[in-house]
């Protein structure tokens, strides 16, 4: 399978197109692709997806892709690095959040996203700024920034997890996107909170989870805010008493003794 570089922390591609020229691929990259007009399907990861005017799909590093085209289409794409994601911005805390939920449980919206009648007016208008500024994106960097920020927030809440929480869906995805989601406030993380959460008993829970994933709650929470972490610190932009108030942690060493526990593990 073909894979495509990018090594540009961020590029837009704007174009129109009544056949799809690119073979079935992955990349090391993210991408966020907006469709302008037009129909046809999106197969992503062997799932073919209806798409049309509004539509808009996040695809991650290891997702495979190409498009079918009925008729002519006009594609926009944002793509970017995990080096774009963890930048030095003012905005840090929310925006970035609701970024990484999307990505790290984009199993749930491969299929694109619901939107209500005013988030797609709203979405529709932020890729317009989007492709305007397209022409210089060094200098527009950021607020192109800006504009992903937005776009993740209209997004998260146009998620179908967020619209079937109501039913307390037992349902393991339901599972990671609660644990993604709260990831930052380690009082949402104990197990009596997410039993009554998802309406199971605080034993039951912890038994299920480890039957479908081989690893206890516990383990997967220490491993995935890790990565978290370590992504912040390897970024070179943020310091420990900054980590350790985003997610909640009591002070700088308590950040450096999850760092060495999950080393050690």
């Amino acid at each position: 399978m073909k894979r495509y570089k990018q090594f540009a922390p961020v590029l837009i591609s704007d174009f129109e197109a009544s056949d799809w020229i690119h073979p079935l691929h992955n990349h090391n990259h993210y991408e966020l692709i907006y469709i302008k007009q037009g129909i046809g399907y999106h197969i992503i990861n062997s799932k073919s997806v209806r798409y049309n005017a509004g539509s808009v799909f996040l695809l991650g590093p290891e997702d495979d892709h190409y498009f079918e085209i009925e008729s002519s289409t006009h594609f926009v794409y944002l793509k970017f690095t995990d080096l774009y994601i963890h930048q030095e911005q003012g905005i840090l805390n929310s925006g970035l959040r609701h970024l990484e939920y999307l990505i790290k449980s984009r199993e749930t919206h491969l299929a694109g996203f619901a939107f209500t009648d005013e988030d797609q007016g709203i979405t529709d208008r932020i890729f317009d700024v989007i492709i305007a500024l397209k022409m210089d994106v060094l200098r527009n960097e950021t607020l192109i920034w800006m504009q992903v920020l937005m776009l993740a927030q209209i997004l998260q809440r146009n998620m179908p997890e967020i619209r079937s929480n109501d039913h307390r869906t037992k349902d393991m995805q339901a599972v990671f996107c609660y644990l993604h989601k709260n990831i930052y406030y380690p009082e949402k993380l104990k197990a009596k909170i997410m039993a009554d959460h998802f309406n199971l008993t605080k034993d039951y829970i912890g038994q299920y989870f480890k039957k479908n994933t081989g690893m206890t709650i516990r383990d997967y929470i220490s491993d995935y805010r890790g990565n978290l972490i370590r992504e912040r610190i390897h970024s070179g932009r943020f310091g420990l008493k900054q980590i350790a108030a985003e997610f909640g942690l009591t002070d700088e060493s308590h950040v450096s003794k999850l760092l060495k526990h999950n080393r050690n593990s």
